[in-house]
């Protein structure tokens, strides 16, 4: 019994594993990355802490946290770890241990991005989330959207009961989504001014069918989740000329950030050609609401200077 008894407690002070390395060069990476264009991609991103939660399967690494809670133990090199919690998949932003939010992100392998460089240009779309939660009032713009129904997990915002299956609503959705990709695409300017007039009144005819609060919930998830996937894409563009370090580039995984730069937006507008709402749901607002962010570019160069002053609808800037 005794030696169970000091075997346990042996255990209960075993030292945190070290976080793999490929995992802490990554992180390291995206750090060095963030510093030199993300105040090129978004006026004073770099003002907004950027605390990252790396979730393994066994264990959390916890890095550029002002306040680490007291369950993480020191892991070394500025990594403080604890025993998994999340899932390992996982891959949200949100205050997971009060303010500041938390990047929580799982390995490239066990997420959509598979390998380094889209996983690294995903974490930057996860730190614009940093800068939209910073906002003053945004948690509660959040709340008087109304639109939780006594839910206060926050899985409202995934399940939120938008009629994605009604006939109408997808049929116009589908309309709205081919004059935006011609508007984005067109590249002779006279063309663009009238496919981008024309968008403006679909998008009206799009959201006028919609219920007041089915309107809000749409508009907050282009506000949110669609600018993410276009900082994504503006990201990446910002990073082609990037040199990393010797450490990534040695990964087995690596690709260039300049060849991730030249499909970053092409991927999402070929992604937005296949939108389905009835059948992609909330997930078509992405590569849409990316669209959007594209087709700003061109309508008004200075628009970002608007985004934070108007929280969580886009109606502002197309006239709605």
């Amino acid at each position: 019994m005794i030696t169970l008894l000091l075997a346990a407690a042996a255990i209960a002070q075993a030292p945190p594993q070290e976080i793999p390395i490929d995992d802490a060069i990554r992180i390291q990476e995206f750090y060095r990355l963030a510093a030199q264009i993300q105040d090129n991609v978004w006026p004073s991103w770099s003002q907004v802490p950027a605390p990252l939660l790396i979730v393994t399967p066994d264990e959390e690494f916890l890095t550029h946290h002002s306040a680490v809670p007291k369950d993480f133990k020191s892991a070394g090199n500025g990594f403080y770890a604890r025993p998994r919690q999340f899932p390992a998949n996982l891959l949200a932003t949100f205050p997971a241990f009060g303010p500041p939010s938390v990047i929580v992100i799982g390995q490239p392998k066990n997420t959509n991005s598979k390998t380094s460089t889209p996983w690294l240009i995903t974490v930057m779309h996860e730190h614009f989330h940093q800068l939209q939660n910073a906002q003053p009032g945004y948690f509660q713009a959040v709340q008087d959207l109304g639109l939780s129904r006594g839910d206060t997990t926050g899985m409202w915002m995934l399940n939120y009961p938008f009629p994605y299956e009604k006939p109408e609503v997808a049929r116009s959705f589908a309309e709205l989504r081919d004059v935006l990709l011609s508007a984005v695409n067109e590249s002779e300017r006279g063309k663009a001014e009238k496919l981008a007039q024309q968008y403006l009144q679909e998008r009206k005819k799009f959201f006028a069918q919609l219920s007041p609060d089915d309107r809000k919930y749409f508009n907050f998830q282009l506000w949110q989740e669609g600018i993410a996937r276009y900082t994504q894409i503006k990201s990446a563009e910002a990073a082609a000329q990037y040199q990393p370090t010797a450490e990534y580039k040695a990964l087995a995984d690596f690709e260039s950030f300049s060849a991730y730069a030249a499909k970053a937006r092409s991927e999402t507008l070929n992604e937005l050609k296949r939108a389905n709402l009835g059948e992609w749901k909330r997930t078509v607002v992405y590569s849409f609401g990316a669209a959007e962010g594209l087709l700003l570019d061109r309508l008004n160069p200075n628009w970002k200077d608007e985004y934070f002053k108007h929280l969580l609808s886009m109606d502002s800037f197309f006239g709605n």
